[in-house]
């Protein structure tokens, strides 16, 4: 079933004002930290984020584009700023699908998947950033769904490491990190 815009609107307010405050704690001096993707560095993964925020912007419009855009110079800004532009395309958006490459993708879909990409990345960030903090327990409850259908055995080992096992009952927050490969 597609979620409501409008609930997965909802969802991505919670999962940008999560990790604005994630990015509040991010200094020049934090950009070479290691992050839990091991292959990534917090200035890299600042950079992912950006890019990843004008995607969803662009998303907002009908289509995304494909070619990566040159790097912000000032990243933690640039990300701040864009958080808040984000939310409000979305509140002002219409698409139905949105064309990204040449495949159409329903725009609650979208917008679900930039929350759980945006919150998880919130998390990440808190980490190296030395300032770890738990996704709230129902935002995480509201993208544990999400996480299973949009995230499968291709993703694995390409934008997520293997799910770790953790108990049927641990606390939402918990459950979604360790289906994503984090612990």
């Amino acid at each position: 079933m597609t979620p409501r815009l409008d609930d997965a609107v909802e969802l991505l307010d919670r999962s940008l004002a999560f990790t604005c405050v994630a990015l509040a704690g991010v200094g020049e001096a934090d950009l070479e930290r290691p992050t839990p993707c091991s292959r990534w560095t917090l200035g890299a993964l600042l950079d992912h984020m950006d890019d990843a925020l004008d995607a969803f912007l662009e998303a907002a419009e009908g289509t995304v584009a494909v070619t990566p855009p040159a790097p912000a110079a000032d990243t933690v800004g640039a990300l701040r700023e864009k958080a808040g532009a984000l939310l409000g395309a979305w509140v002002r958006a219409c698409p139905r699908d949105v064309l990204v490459g040449d495949a159409a993708l329903a725009g609650p879909v979208l917008v679900t998947a930039a929350a759980l990409e945006i919150t998880v990345h919130g998390w990440d960030v808190g980490q190296a950033a030395g300032q770890p903090r738990r996704v709230p327990e129902e935002l995480a409850e509201g993208l544990l769904g999400a996480a299973d259908v949009l995230v499968d055995a291709r993703d694995r080992g390409v934008r997520f490491a293997p799910a770790r096992a953790v108990a049927p009952d641990a606390p939402a927050d918990v459950r979604l990190l360790a289906f994503l490969g984090r612990t």
